[in-house]
């Protein structure tokens, strides 16, 4: 459904792509160009305005008819005849189409205008059955209506998509749904998302469902039909209004009216008279449940502006009871300066009280000593650091001096003094850190099985994995920054600790929370 309304949205600009199709074929039409070419654009130009605007289709088919009669030529007359047949029976006037197809005479059709015959023929008698006023007429109407339908179905075996409806119309009919739901399936998994074929035949696959009694799928296919009709720019359909209709039934009128006047500003504008009347037939009810919803989200915020206008006049008296709190809090300062007047004279007993309050911030500097140390280490790092790097510039600068550039070049480009600062950071947060933690290790290798418990070499007092697990145990737990630290690529610190994860003698999830209990008091 969001996506149906994400297509509505964007319809201006199908539209806007519609009118430049129609535009260059215009522009074709303007060239230098045989009548047979001329009578072929027109065609094009035929389909692209049948579902978009049926007076502009009648005036082409009318057009092509003109041509076909200079040329003379007998299936260019028919073909331009039947297109003018279908438009007027696209528009309801059924007598009109009628009148022009008993000119045409079925015999004489080549093997490539039969089937349009028949289409003709068929969707005619369909829709007058459908609005037939006696059942006489309905049931004359329905038989022709089966009848050209077979004889649609002989003829147009080579066309998929007309054999395909046609035939999944006559299995709906013979109320065979499941053959039309499996023909109609598999002929839409072999199309191009939101063609106008797969409108048509989402369309017919929607009724299937309807005709089943499965309004879920019915829904669905209307919805999909929807859509290909919205990115296609046609404006004569009919699966939105029945979906607007579904949507009314179900509860949700605010779309089902926005659904509907879509419907009903495009048969307007398609001048689709059929299409009109049907519309007309809901729109009317759908409109009144729309405005009695409108009515009673009015009525509901009057009732929230009244609401809120007794909240600001409760406010307003709060404020007034705040103010007087306010004068009576006054009163009570004063009162509290008294107090500390009287206060003075126990600043005796608060001198004995600072002395014991001393004995105790000793005792407490005593244990933040080791803390202060640790400040104080990594503050001559830096400071060692910064004379390094200086001493470090001067040597470049000497070298560069002497014109040296060999020899600049390559100690600019030898990484030995970083290395062995690095290894020195890392052996100084080494040694810092089990300050901190001295049994680290231990404890660390009591949550690993017993096989795969990490031992350090001569001399080594933290690896590669120890350190990481160390900084998560400071708080850094971002690989990002532990391959910062590190100087390693994060995919590696992932896998050092997917590795050791894997090591856990416990549950491997919680290996982490656990190593952050390391050192903390187990009172």
């Amino acid at each position: 459904m969001l996506k149906l309304d994400q297509s509505i949205k964007k319809r201006p600009i199908y539209m806007e792509q519609k009118e430049l199709r129609l535009a260059k074929l215009r522009r074709q039409l303007l060239q230098l160009i045989s009548e047979e070419e001329h009578f072929a654009i027109l065609g094009a130009l035929l389909d692209e305005y049948r579902s978009f605007n049926t007076d502009s289709a009648f005036y082409v088919a009318e057009e092509r008819e003109q041509i076909a009669m200079r040329l003379g030529n007998r299936e260019y007359i028919d073909n331009a005849r039947m297109n003018k047949a279908d438009v007027l029976g696209m528009t309801g006037m059924y007598k009109e189409a009628m009148d022009l197809m008993r000119n045409i005479h079925a015999e004489r059709l080549s093997k490539n205008l039969r089937p349009y015959y028949y289409h003709i023929y068929r969707t005619i008698y369909g829709l007058m059955a459908d609005y037939a006023v006696t059942k006489y007429e309905r049931k004359l109407y329905t038989e022709l209506t089966d009848k050209y339908r077979d004889s649609l179905l002989l003829v147009n075996k080579d066309n998929l998509l007309i054999h395909t409806l046609i035939q999944s119309d006559q299995y709906n009919v013979r109320n065979e749904y499941d053959k039309a739901i499996c023909l109609l399936t598999d002929y839409l998994a072999q199309q191009k998302e939101y063609e106008h074929d797969v409108a048509i035949c989402a369309y017919t696959l929607s009724e299937s469902y309807r005709l089943k009694g499965d309004k879920e799928k019915e829904k669905e296919f209307l919805i999909v039909s929807a859509i290909a009709d919205m990115t296609t720019a046609v404006r004569e359909y009919i699966s939105l209004r029945k979906l607007a209709i579904l949507l009314y039934q179900e509860g949700d009128i605010e779309r089902a009216y926005s659904y509907v006047k879509i419907c009903m500003e495009d048969a307007a504008a398609c001048n689709a008279r059929l299409r009109k009347l049907e519309i007309l037939e809901i729109f009317p009810i759908i409109n009144d449940a729309y405005q009695q919803k409108t009515e009673k989200q009015q009525e509901q915020m009057k009732w929230t502006l009244a609401s809120i206008s007794m909240l600001s006049f409760f406010l307003l008296l709060a404020i007034f009871y705040v103010y007087k709190q306010m004068k009576r809090l006054a009163v009570a300062r004063k009162e509290v300066i008294d107090t500390n007047k009287r206060l003075k004279e126990l600043n005796e007993e608060l001198h004995l009280s600072m002395h014991k309050l001393k004995e105790a911030n000793h005792s407490i500097a005593e244990n933040s000593y080791l803390k202060e140390e640790y400040i104080g280490r990594y503050m001559d790092q830096c400071s060692v650091y910064l004379e390094k790097m200086d001493n470090y510039r001067r040597s470049l600068g000497k070298i560069a001096a002497t014109g040296n550039v060999e020899e600049l070049y390559k100690n600019i480009k030898s990484s030995k003094f970083i290395e062995g600062e690095l290894k020195e950071f890392y052996a100084n947060f080494d040694n810092t850190f089990l300050q901190m933690f001295p049994t680290f290790v231990e404890d660390f290798n009591a949550l690993l099985t017993n096989d795969e418990q990490i031992s350090l070499k001569t001399g080594e007092r933290m690896n590669t994995e120890l350190r990481i697990f160390a900084l998560i145990r400071l708080g850094i737990s971002d690989s990002v920054k532990i391959a910062q630290f590190l100087r390693y690529s994060v995919t590696t610190i992932y896998n050092y600790r997917t590795k050791v994860r894997n090591k856990a003698a416990g549950d491997r999830n919680l290996l982490e929370q656990e190593v952050m209990k390391i050192g903390k008091s187990k009172d």
